[in-house]
Order: C-alpha cells, then sequence, then structure tokens
C-alpha cells in the first residue's frame, strides 16, 4: 500500500458516512436487532437515537483484530460514556449486550427483539409532527456541544432561537399554547 491511502479510505469512506449522519438535519434513529460491531457499532452511535433489540449487542471489535477504532469511534465513545468507560470498551473489545448498553447510556431503549421495528416506527412517526427547525439547530448545537465554549455555544443558542423565532412551527406553537390546543406543525 502507498503512504497516504489508508488515511484517504477512512477519510471518504467510514468518517464521511458518520460525518453526513452527524451533519444531518433531520434526526437519525439507529434500529440496532443483532451485533453492532466495529465500524456497524460507530454507525448506530452516530445516530440521533439508539433502539436496541433486547437480543442485540455492541462491540468495540477492532482490539481483536489488532487495529484501533475507525469511523469516528475515538470521538463519539467518550461522548456518550465517559472517558474510562470508553476506554474499557476499546481496549478490551468486549461484548456490551443490549441490558448493558442501555444502562451505560449506548441506547435510548431496548425493547423485546419482536416489538424493535415497530417500536422504532413509532418513534420516527413522532418526528412527522414535531417542529422541524427548533430539531434541526437544537441537533446542530448539541453535537457541537463538546466542542463549543460556553461563551460560544450561547451565542449560538441566541442566533438560533432567532432563526426558530421567525419559523411558522414557532408561531404555530404560541398559538397553540394560547388556544390551549395541540400544535400541528407543518415544517420550518
Amino acid at each position: 500500500r502507498a503512504i497516504g491511502e489508508v488515511a484517504r479510505l477512512v477519510r471518504t469512506g467510514w468518517q464521511r458516512l458518520i460525518a453526513s449522519i452527524l451533519d444531518c438535519e433531520k434526526p437519525v434513529i439507529a434500529a440496532v436487532n443483532g451485533t453492532a460491531a466495529g465500524g456497524g457499532a460507530q454507525l448506530a452511535l452516530a445516530c440521533d437515537l439508539v433502539v436496541m433489540a433486547d437480543t442485540a449487542r455492541f462491540i468495540e471489535v477492532f482490539v481483536r483484530r489488532g487495529i484501533m477504532p475507525d469511523a469516528g469511534g475515538c470521538y463519539l465513545l467518550p461522548r456518550i460514556v465517559g472517558l474510562h468507560r470508553a476506554k474499557e470498551l476499546m481496549f478490551l473489545g468486549e461484548d456490551c449486550p443490549a441490558a448493558e448498553a442501555d444502562r451505560i447510556g449506548l441506547a435510548n431503549r431496548v425493547v423485546p427483539a419482536a416489538e424493535l421495528d415497530q417500536q422504532v416506527d413509532e418513534l420516527a412517526a413522532k418526528f412527522l409532527t414535531l417542529p422541524t427547525a427548533a430539531i434541526a439547530l437544537t441537533k446542530r448545537l448539541t453535537n457541537r456541544s463538546f466542542e463549543s465554549s460556553r461563551e460560544q455555544s450561547f451565542e449560538d443558542e441566541a442566533l438560533y432561537q432567532d432563526l426558530v423565532a421567525r419559523s411558522g412551527d414557532m408561531a404555530e406553537g404560541i398559538a397553540a399554547f394560547g388556544e390551549r390546543r395541540s400544535p400541528e406543525f407543518r415544517g420550518w
């Protein structure tokens, strides 16, 4: 292999895919039904919400192959479970069953395997009724929160609030509150 070939493949492969999920304005839901190992685990962890079947598991399998994590694993995992837990998962490469994944914050929900598709469909349908601008900007601000100073985060929050304040969804939300009814958001 030529020098730089592996780095180029990593940047244009898994890293590009992970970044596209993180940067997507819409919420992305992972449905984990089986073993999510290596890049597959990182793919799920890049999503905004993770729903796991009770029979599923994560494995940071890289160490078992003599390699180090890719697909943004060293970036994502410590932000989700903390530095020491992330190191344990990556250094040892042990299976992390659904119940443990739920306990340490890798999953939002663990459901019976037979109900996984239904639960994910219901969750996705709920997003169809929510304000798109508020969710998109909340996702952006939250994803940047670990890299931003408090001052920058507060400044971005104020600017994003100004953008949301101009949306039809905010007008509908305020009107619905005043009229004591459920809002009917239409998006942006």
